[in-house]
């Protein structure tokens, strides 16, 4: 039987110039994020993301077979 579980990450925007800052500076969580569910033997299975005033929320979908 499979095993889910979603992940929700949130990342907050800041005044800048920059309009790829959302994108560096989460990389390394996200990467951690998928790590440490491989390391438990879960695959991404899926993702999503939204906005909603300066928040981005990325979901984050894992199965577990």
């Amino acid at each position: 039987m499979e095993k889910y579980v979603v992940e929700p990450l949130i990342f907050y925007s800041k005044m800048t110039t920059d309009k790829m800052h959302i994108i560096k500076s989460s990389k390394k969580e996200v990467q951690a994020k998928l790590n440490e569910y491989a390391e438990k033997g879960y695959k991404l299975v899926s993702t999503d993301s939204t906005n909603f005033g300066m928040a981005l929320y990325i979901y984050l979908y894992f199965e577990k077979i």
